[in-house]
């Protein structure tokens, strides 16, 4: 964490500003993966409608600064109304999906969640008010009321990064609670939690809910970080990017998603530079890290740290 608080810094001493930008992609999308590790990692709850939140955040940001440019509503614009107004709409959109689909298990559970993720997607390609699938050109970024200037890239980065830092220690303080404690509980057996009298669905539920709003903010740093909004944000696949990344930085850890989201952007930048079907050859690595690598990338870096520390005391007792 301490390297990701030094990318601009370095970035402006190399005069390579692209880091800056690549970097703080990576934070966004690590809220995002961690949310979704909340439901995934700890309950065991696939969604494949997650990026949903991502969208309504997003859609937040451009609707609202859209109105405040052309028809001069300039509360419309305010950074602080659209955080509000999306981690409110993505936890009601959460209310309302986990309501129906948490009354399923196992695929009914996915297609459920994957079905919403597509109806909301296809609301947003009809609404031609908004650019339908053409999306829609932030004609400027999210306003503090002079207190950050977002058009500045080091500014929106550290943005990005404290609230990255604000999300994990949620994330810790949430599962290590009682709370966290019934939510694994119930990953583990359902039909335990259920006989000593925990009401399981109530629980599952609210964290649902909680999920969904911390990606409703994830989006609206994403839309400020790309200065576009298009229908594409909250397309099923890119909730499949989102399981991915935790998958491979390691599912139900703390650091897991953030791991998996760098690991993921990186492998995405450097394999597209030689081929557009850089699918073809992540695809393999990702099942060599899930064959092999038991806990993903964060489960890897565990068992060598555990390794050098046995490999370092038994040289010093030789």
């Amino acid at each position: 964490m301490i390297g990701l608080g030094a990318v601009p810094l370095i970035a402006d001493a190399i005069d390579e500003p692209f880091y800056t930008v690549l970097f703080s992609r990576m934070l966004i999308l690590s809220i995002g993966a961690v949310s979704l590790n909340l439901i995934l990692g700890y309950g065991g709850m696939v969604s494949f409608g997650h990026a949903v939140y991502l969208g309504i955040g997003s859609y937040v940001v451009g609707i609202g600064t859209l109105h405040a440019v052309e028809d001069g509503v300039t509360w419309m614009g305010d950074g602080f109304i659209h955080m509000a107004v999306a981690v409110c709409a993505s936890a009601i959109a959460a209310l309302f999906i986990g309501a129906i689909s948490l009354r399923t298990r196992g695929v009914y559970f996915i297609m459920i969640t994957l079905a919403f993720a597509q109806m909301f997607y296809f609301i947003a390609v009809g609404n031609e008010s908004y650019g339908g699938d053409d999306g829609l050109s932030l004609y400027m970024r999210s306003d503090f009321s002079g207190l950050l200037d977002l058009s500045n890239d080091n500014t929106l980065y550290y943005l990005n990064f404290g609230f990255l830092i604000i999300t994990l220690y949620l994330s810790h303080r949430l599962i290590k609670s009682r709370f966290g404690m019934l939510i694994r509980g119930a990953k583990s057996n359902e039909q335990r939690m259920r006989s000593i009298g925990f009401p399981v669905f109530r629980y599952r539920l609210v964290a649902f809910i909680l999920s969904g709003a911390i990606c409703g903010l994830a989006g609206v740093l994403s839309a400020n970080q790309t200065d576009f909004v298009s229908p594409s944000v909250m397309h099923w696949t890119r909730s499949g990017d989102l399981i991915i990344m935790i998958v491979l930085g390691g599912m139900g850890t703390l650091f897991g998603p953030v791991i998996g989201a760098v690991a993921f952007l990186f492998l995405e930048e450097f394999l597209s530079e030689f081929t557009e079907y850089w699918q073809i050859f992540f695809g393999p690595l990702l099942v060599l890290v899930v064959i092999f690598g038991q806990g993903g990338i964060d489960g890897i870096l565990v068992r060598l740290d555990n390794w050098w520390s046995k490999s370092s005391l038994s040289k010093q007792k030789q």
